[in-house]
């Protein structure tokens, strides 16, 4: 399944390359209400994607796999935004978004027709 870990391992290349020294980047913690945020909507594109492939037709591992990836790629976007922004590109988002859709596989898993 693509999400999870591949979505960290690519969060921490990125962070790698950021650029902007740790001194002056601004304090993100591992939890607050951000991180919730992270988490429910990232089980919401999770959910809503899965819904929309198997819409079109896809079977329920495609479904699974496409949902995965505009997950992941949802995260990263939002984080390459938050960078531009803000200065801040948060790998412990991406942490947090790919628990949200792991959260939502888990439960799509089970409910397959």
């Amino acid at each position: 399944m693509i999400g999870g870990p591949s979505l960290v391992a690519v969060a921490l290349f990125l962070q790698a390359s950021a650029g902007a020294p740790a001194s002056s980047r601004p304090r993100d913690s591992w939890f607050g209400a951000d991180k919730v945020k992270h988490f429910f909507m990232s089980a919401f594109v999770q959910s809503v994607a899965y819904s929309a492939t198997r819409a079109a037709g896809a079977r329920h591992g495609e479904s699974l796999a496409a949902a995965s990836v505009a997950t992941a790629v949802v995260g990263v976007l939002k984080e390459r935004h938050d960078r531009r922004s803000y200065g801040l590109f948060s790998t412990r988002d991406l942490v947090w978004d790919a628990a949200g859709g792991g959260a939502a596989t888990l439960i799509l898993v089970r409910t397959e027709r």
